[in-house]
């Protein structure tokens, strides 16, 4: 179980765009976060870095879904990646880092890398 100080504050509800992603970093890492308006969960988390496109865009992917699985489309090839675990749904050799988030009050936090 995490801790409070183990969340970063990373952006305010009002940075976030219903149905879209935006970008933030996290240390060095850019991170795509999405807020869906269908479904139970409304935040998620994944790497922005594209592996097939070889660029960071994945914020800007479109949101859909497959069998009720909450997708995002690459804006480069297309390829889907599931936004609950990172996979993509195209090529199986081929995953995203996911990261836990949260709403707390109106601001949006991203777990910090755990230290091993």
């Amino acid at each position: 179980m995490m801790n409070a100080d183990q969340w970063i504050d990373v952006c305010t509800r009002a940075d976030l765009v219903k149905d879209s992603g935006i970008c933030v970093r996290l240390g060095n890492a850019q991170v795509a976060i999405f807020q869906v308006t269908r479904g139970e969960q409304e935040l998620y988390a994944i790497g922005n870095f594209d592996p097939i496109g070889a660029a960071n865009v994945m914020s800007r992917g479109m949101i859909g879904s497959v069998s009720d699985e909450p997708v995002v489309a690459s804006p480069l090839y297309k390829q889907r990646f599931s936004l609950l675990s990172g996979q993509c749904l195209d090529d199986s050799d081929v995953q995203l880092t996911v990261y836990p988030v949260r709403l707390l009050g109106d601001v949006v936090q991203l777990a910090a890398a755990m230290e091993p």
